[in-house]
């Protein structure tokens, strides 16, 4: 983590566990495009859409569903159950919450600390 403050994540909801999952999820994509080549600013943007959205998290969560352990299991289904306030425009319901889920595990493992989980999570996702 970037701060000294000491964070008890399974005491968080999983709306604010989303939240910090999805600058977590973000900064993957990024850090992934970045290192793949140097392009135009527009052209990164545009990329990383295409992992971002709620319909790539979607599929994202379709190729690690059956690597998650029990516990990684229960925080995702915590994220996809939680009461968001607003539809999404440019996917379903079901993929809005699925995203959700998803964020809300990488949010949950980045502030346990667990950053190599992370990466192999990842790695699995960009993989198959």
């Amino acid at each position: 983590m970037f701060t000294d403050k000491e964070i008890n994540a399974k005491q968080l909801s999983p709306l604010n566990l989303a939240f910090i999952g999805d600058g977590v999820y973000e900064i993957l994509v990024r850090e992934m495009l970045v290192g793949e080549a140097n392009r135009p600013v527009n052209d990164l943007h545009a990329e990383s859409i295409k992992f971002v959205s709620a319909t790539a998290q979607c599929e994202a969560y379709e190729k690690i569903k059956n690597d998650l352990t029990e516990d990684e299991e229960a925080v995702f289904r915590r994220g996809r159950n939680a009461k968001v306030s607003h539809s999404p425009k440019s996917a379903s319901q079901g993929q809005y919450h699925i995203a959700t889920g998803i964020e809300a595990l990488f949010g949950y493992l980045y502030l346990c600390d667990r950053k190599e989980r992370i990466r192999e999570l990842f790695k699995i996702i960009l993989d198959k």
